[in-house]
């Protein structure tokens, strides 16, 4: 395990209340969110198991749909898929099923099974065409799956992998069309401790697998990292750590993601990783956003994810929306906020990153000490580039 500095960017901006707030109709955990046109859409947590719709202008429920039996695991949005035009929701659920939700009704439109037998699916994604969805499930037995669907012939799979993991599949996700991956590259992660990409054409499951790498530890979150040099490869596990991978998935650093600390004009410490996600406007910069058992959250980036030991920078903090374990968050481009879920089952809007023109001065005038982190030392050094905006 590598250890690293957490230093702070020169535009560091803190946010000690959000812009607008909103609950989930049933009061469980917000569990995953993502964006559709006009709208965001939220997954409850067990007993509920439903899906909200709220408006993004004022955050008021829309609707809401019924989800999955026993647990509605992953949501996504879905540009293109067969037979719907425009945004699409699609999830999937322990009752072994995934829907593609019809936006003009509380109904699903297409509803993916394996021929009706109960297999609890845990993630799932659409290739870029729409043309395919993986999905992958709980270890039953010896055996754990990904499925492969064409949704114009849903009833049943067009081919299975079970060979790929010898555990639960907690991720799935394709390789964007123009990353430089073969065609349909599935990236799949599992508790068995791979990670793995994989040829979703290939109806040989011997002649699938492209690469594998062996963190050695459960694996609860794996996605893609798009840099100008080329794909690359990150990975959480349920034990707090954090590892980067290249296209081969061969390992380039590997920490507990609690170990960059901040102690100065600001403190910041971690407690729990939250999730990961990629700024369009600054390509080849992962967005790394952690938490506090106490609810806030911040934006950490890496000066350079292929070297063991490359300093951390703390871009944002945003304190005081929740109470206790912050589950889900989404980082909306568009229209330049964070939207983030917690177990407190708030859904908070928050301002997202300082823009362009903003400057040093006008960041610094937020006071920027989240709860628990007022701690008065000497200012330490901070970092001497931006990497996001």
């Amino acid at each position: 395990m590598s250890a690293s500095v957490l230093l702070e960017a020169p535009q560091f901006k803190s946010t000690q209340s959000p812009l607008k707030s909103t609950r989930l109709s049933s009061q469980s955990y917000v569990l995953s969110m993502v964006s559709l046109a006009g709208h965001y859409a939220a997954s409850a947590s067990a007993l509920a198991n439903t899906i909200d719709i709220f408006d993004k202008t004022t955050l008021q429920g829309v609707e809401t749909l019924s989800g999955h039996d026993v647990a509605t695991t992953s949501l996504h949005a879905i540009d293109d898929i067969v037979g719907i035009s425009g945004r699409s929701l699609m999830s999937s659920g322990r009752d072994g099923s995934v829907k593609i939700w019809d936006p003009r009704s509380n109904s699903h439109s297409i509803k993916m099974t394996n021929l009706g037998a109960s297999r609890a699916l845990l993630c799932c994604d659409a290739s870029l065409d729409g043309l395919t969805i993986a999905a992958g499930t709980d270890m039953q037995g010896e055996d754990a799956l990904i499925f492969y669907w064409d949704p114009r012939q849903p009833a049943a799979p067009l081919r299975m992998h079970g060979s790929t993991h010898s555990d639960d599949i907690t991720t799935v996700s394709f390789a964007q069309a123009d990353s430089g991956m073969p065609r349909n590259t599935l990236l799949s992660a599992s508790s068995d401790g791979l990670v793995s990409t994989s040829n979703a054409d290939e109806a040989d499951e011997d002649e699938a697998v492209l690469h594998v790498g062996n963190w050695g530890c459960s694996v609860s979150q794996a996605g893609w990292n798009y840099t100008p040099s080329g794909p690359k490869v990150w990975a959480a596990s349920d034990m707090e750590t954090f590892s980067t991978w290249s296209h081969e998935l061969d390992l380039c650093q590997s920490l507990d993601i609690r170990s960059p600390v901040l102690h100065g004009k600001r403190t910041w410490v971690t407690d729990y990783f939250v999730g990961c996600a990629r700024n369009p406007n600054t390509p080849g910069t992962l967005g790394v956003f952690t938490a506090s058992n106490e609810g806030d959250i911040s934006l950490l980036s890496n000066a350079n994810l292929s070297v063991p030991g490359a300093p951390w920078y703390l871009h944002n903090t945003w304190s005081t929306g929740h109470v206790g374990i912050v589950r889900s968050l989404l980082w909306d481009f568009d229209h330049n906020v964070l939207v983030t879920g917690g177990e407190d089952s708030k859904i908070n809007v928050w301002p997202g990153l300082l823009s362009e023109q903003q400057s040093d001065d006008d960041a610094m005038e937020v006071d920027s000490n989240p709860r628990k982190r007022n701690i008065d030392r000497e200012e330490e050094q901070v970092g001497i580039i931006q990497l996001m905006h």
